[in-house]
């Protein structure tokens, strides 16, 4: 068993692992949709906006519970929900049962999304967290890397397969972390607090306050509703669009999960390499290097987008697929540092959820319209999601520390 001392090793296990089971489940997901379950794409977009509800719904009192009780319980149940919305959706290929697993998967997700960052944070320092969570995306595309090459392997003629048991291993994981994680640098709310809602009310509360007293800090959440808005079209319709644009099996000779798997793999392999330049140039702890970074990987995952829409060519389509996927591996950290920064101990997993909820709030509000607007031409949502973007670029500016002293 992991020493409570090794928190460091347990966040890249962690890491590496739910990055495995995602890349796993995620890999076919989109095929699963299409083919299996035979999925319009204005369901696609809905089963997405199903998800973002959820996350929606459940997002800040989740973060309450990992800031009153423990982050590491909540980062068990939520892959264990994670892990049982996805089963539900590979043994059911129905738009309804679809829907309703991604309510619970959604639910899942806002267990574990302020938590972690939380979790790593208390253990071991708001700084060095920092430059473990940048550190931690090496493991993540690996991790990414490994569970696409299984299920490729396991799902080249059945896509259900790698789905099915990529959610089983996911809950069997969650459960070994109640051995395997430490948790020495929280402490929880009294046992006479830990079932008042004023407690959790009054958490959340001093959440918002922080966010009024910080300028910035609502600028920086106001970046991740744009985020949210492109996200949903993109998400769901890049799959279908090369499937319907393109005769995969024609072209390449390789089966729909084959071709899907070995464009992950190599957009992995280029994202490592891409993530490893930018990680040696910028700083994760100098807000002035995240504002830059951020800045140039938006501009660059929005063009990518607009022209993938419109690729007359497979070959072209993949690059610019490549080119989105590195873009969006540097956002991630990037942007995640930039929110931790500063943030205080007691309501840091609540401000980490709200963040996510802002998320899903921007993917609440464009599903429907990517949705209507994918009835008449995939195409077109997907530009209209690249062009969702553009209000990021001067929010991002706007934020930079020549401005405005940090947070």
């Amino acid at each position: 068993m992991i020493k409570p001392a090794d928190a460091r090793l347990v966040y890249y296990i962690l890491s590496f692992t739910s990055s495995m089971l995602f890349s796993m489940i995620f890999m076919v997901t989109s095929i699963y949709e299409a083919t299996i379950a035979n999925l319009a794409g204005y369901q696609l977009v809905l089963i997405g906006t199903a998800l973002e509800v959820s996350i929606l719904l459940f997002e800040v009192p989740t973060g309450v519970l990992a800031d009153t009780r423990s982050r590491k319980l909540s980062i068990i149940l939520g892959l264990f929900l994670i892990g049982t919305g996805f089963l539900i959706e590979g043994l059911l290929p129905a738009f309804l049962p679809i829907l309703l697993a991604q309510v619970v998967a959604g639910l899942g997700f806002t267990f574990t999304s302020g938590a972690t960052i939380a979790w790593i944070s208390d253990e071991i320092g708001e700084q060095e967290a920092n430059q473990v969570v940048l550190n931690s995306n090496k493991f993540d595309q690996m991790g990414g890397l490994v569970g696409l090459a299984i299920a490729t392997a396991i799902g080249y003629s059945n896509a259900v397969i790698p789905l099915v048991s990529g959610s089983v291993l996911l809950m069997l994981f969650s459960l070994s972390l109640v051995w395997l994680m430490p948790e020495n640098g929280f402490s929880s709310t009294k046992p006479e607090d830990r079932n008042t809602w004023q407690h959790a009310l009054a958490i959340f509360r001093e959440g918002l306050n922080t966010i009024k007293i910080n300028p910035k800090l609502l600028t920086i959440l106001s970046v991740g509703f744009v985020y949210g808005l492109y996200s949903e079209g993109w998400d769901r319709l890049w799959v279908k669009h090369l499937l319907t644009t393109f005769d995969i099996s024609v072209l390449t000779g390789l089966s729909a999960v084959g071709f899907i798997g070995i464009l992950r793999a190599i957009a992995i392999l280029g994202s490592i390499l891409v993530t490893s330049v930018v990680e040696r140039r910028a700083n994760v702890n100098n807000p002035s290097a995240v504002t830059s970074t951020l800045f140039t990987a938006t501009s660059i995952l929005a063009i990518s987008i607009l022209l993938f829409a419109f690729s007359p060519w497979l070959s072209l389509s993949a690059l610019l697929f490549m080119a989105v996927s590195a873009s969006r591996n540097i956002i991630g950290p990037f942007y995640n540092a930039w929110i931790n920064s500063k943030l205080p101990p007691n309501v840091r997993a609540t401000i980490l959820s709200m963040s996510g909820q802002v998320d899903a709030i921007g993917q609440v509000g464009s599903g429907p319209i990517a949705a209507a607007i994918s009835l008449l031409s995939i195409k077109v949502a997907i530009a209209f999601a690249g062009l969702l973007l553009s209000p990021a670029l001067p929010l991002i500016k706007r934020a930079r520390p020549v401005d405005q002293p940090d947070l």
